[in-house]
């Protein structure tokens, strides 16, 4: 048989059995039952499709997949990516993702294992012993060790390096038994201590032969290798030398698994004017830290979310320094005059919470869950006269006397009258204006004095030169709030500001700090808020809001109640643009 019939014979129609009726039939049909039956057909079929998708859909789900980018803004230069260095917003920001510590930090407050497999806790609260996981590598591929966390806490040790953390690690002695063991031993219970150990770690290898005196000096400041969740995948420099541009990828061996975002870029801008005009031009995605008056510069479809900052921004009295001060009705009148919803409206527009107290929200018996922010709030402030009638209500109440030749109150040979010293940031100068009127209003003379910032803290604050000052105290997240209000932190550098001393607030605080049970803790710290309370040694304002501008697209970044703004790339490793569609059974595995 030649090739041609054997063609002819493979692709002669062959009509199949079961169908040949069927094909008879069909062709009996008229042009217009075929056309019926062909649309009933399509019915069928097009039914049998929405069917199956809805069946799909009914088993299945959206879930966060690997793939995209974020373009991110910041003020200001990076120079320190080292996490024992860092100076700027942008040091913190690039360290919080490059590099991770022993535990991990997350936005509801907890703390997990990170380069850590383990940890155990002695009974005395005194030694602490971590485990490492034996996957755990750093950027460059090497392994991460117990060598390298001591390296790491004797560096923050060091005077020489003249590291932040410094007074963290104070009185701790550490010790590697094996390469995936870590021994810390504390001379006395210290329940914050956890988070101390968030530190980031860096390798031994590459730093060990570099001196504390070339420390600050070294390439590996701006070219740091460490074993967070993302590297450093590129660098753009201007002519002198700064970074214009850092391009981070996503580290794969990752402890806490690969993050979904591929790639997270950071370009760099002189002022926040700079930063909101790039955000409106599109050639960033989102921003931190925006004050709220710029908020309304804002292009219309942008989405901001907020929460609280641990910040405590009040006034604080010097009782040794004009003793007017010292009674306690004047302070009452002081706290009274106040309306503090009105001064969070007009200074922070509305992004903020007022304070009755020595503890900012979320931090004592409730986490603080980002939420969206209007992209607007608007107030005009008025000195509230009900506020300034209660005051001297208060006054007189507390035997003062309004003296209307001096314009005064006076009690005995004390007159009710006090400068105010303050920075000269915009928000602390506008606030201290307001609180000034709102006490003219009630017949309380105030003078207010404004400084620069490193003034404020060199011949203001630490010699204690002040009758009253406007200041914030970052309070951490794991509320240990000794150092504001000990009775041994009342001169410098303690941050006793108020110089307050109360026997009974003083073993409240000394125990919380002993203390490892968190709802135990807690007891502690409301008895202690109560005291405060009642003494009244500073008036207590308001703790501002975080806003953080963030892509529509970009779902899984929760803030939480912040120590600082870096700290909002805690679950970054979790944070998507991308989403596949698996079955339900395979989603648990999937996320």
């Amino acid at each position: 048989m030649d090739l041609d019939s054997y063609t002819e014979k493979l692709t002669r129609h062959r009509p199949l059995p079961k169908f040949s009726g069927l094909e008879g039939k069909l062709h009996r049909f008229s042009p217009g039952e075929r056309l019926v039956l062909y649309i009933l057909t399509a019915l069928l079929a097009g039914s049998t499709f929405i069917l199956l998708a809805g069946a799909n859909a009914a088993v299945s789900v959206d879930v966060p997949a690997v793939g995209g980018s974020l373009t991110e803004g910041v003020v200001g230069p990076a120079r320190f990516i080292n996490p024992l260095l860092t100076l700027s917003e942008p040091d913190a920001d690039l360290s919080a993702l490059v590099y991770s510590g022993l535990m991990r930090a997350l936005p509801d407050g907890s703390l997990i294992p990170d380069l850590a497999e383990s940890y155990d806790i002695s009974e005395d609260g005194t030694t602490y012993t971590f485990t490492l996981r034996a996957n755990a590598t750093f950027h460059d591929g090497s392994a991460v060790t117990s060598a390298d966390v001591v390296f790491t806490v004797q560096k923050a040790q060091n005077p020489d390096i003249k590291s932040q953390h410094r007074a963290d690690w104070e009185g701790v002695a550490v010790s590697a038994p094996d390469k995936q063991t870590v021994v810390f031993k504390l001379p006395h219970p210290y329940a914050p201590f956890l988070e101390n150990t968030t530190l980031g770690i860096l390798p031994q290898h590459l730093w060990q032969n570099i001196s504390a005196e070339e420390f600050p000096f070294s390439p590996l400041n701006t070219h740091p290798v460490g074993s967070g969740p993302y590297r450093i995948a590129g660098l753009a420099t201007d002519a002198t030398g700064s970074a214009t541009r850092y391009t981070l990828a996503s580290f794969k061996q990752f402890t806490l698994g690969e993050p979904y975002l591929k790639k997270i870029s950071f370009l760099f801008y002189p002022n926040e004017e700079g930063l909101v005009a790039a955000y409106n031009s599109g050639y960033i995605d989102s921003f931190a830290g925006i004050t709220p008056s710029e908020v309304s510069e804002l292009k219309a479809d942008t989405s901001i979310v907020r929460t609280v900052l641990p910040r405590t921004f009040g006034i604080f009295f010097n009782q040794n320094k004009n003793t007017a001060l010292a009674d306690a009705s004047a302070r009452d009148a002081l706290n009274a005059a106040v309306d503090k919803q009105a001064l969070v409206n007009e200074v922070l527009r509305g992004y903020g919470a007022t304070l009755e107290g020595p503890i900012p929200p979320g931090l004592l018996g409730a986490n603080v869950a980002a939420v969206p922010a209007p992209l607007e709030k608007h107030s005009t402030f008025a000195s509230s006269t009900p506020n300034a009638e209660t005051a001297r209500t208060i006054l007189l109440r507390g035997g003062w006397k309004f003296d209307d030749a001096a314009g005064a109150w006076k009690k005995g040979k004390n007159t009710l009258s006090f400068t105010l010293a303050t920075a000269d940031e915009p928000e602390l100068s506008h606030t201290a204006e307001i609180l000034a009127a709102s006490w003219r209003a009630a017949g309380i003379p105030v003078d207010v004095h404004v400084y620069s910032l490193s003034e404020l803290n060199s011949t203001i604050i630490r010699p204690r030169a002040y009758d009253a000052v406007l200041f914030g105290e970052v309070v951490g997240r794991t509320l240990d709030l000794f150092a504001f209000w000990h009775s041994s932190q009342r001169n410098d550098p303690g941050l006793n500001l108020a110089l307050y001393a109360n026997v009974k607030v003083d073993a409240l605080l000394s125990d919380a700090r002993a203390t490892t049970d968190g709802k135990e803790r807690e007891k502690l710290y409301t008895q202690f808020a109560s005291l405060v309370q009642k003494d009244a040694p500073a008036v207590f304002l308001y703790a501002p809001d975080f806003l953080y501008v963030v892509p529509p697209k970009l779902h899984g970044a929760a803030l939480g109640a912040l120590t600082s703004p870096a700290e909002r790339f805690a679950n970054v490793y979790q944070w998507y643009t991308e989403t596949e569609r698996v079955w339900n059974i395979f989603s648990d595995k999937t996320n």
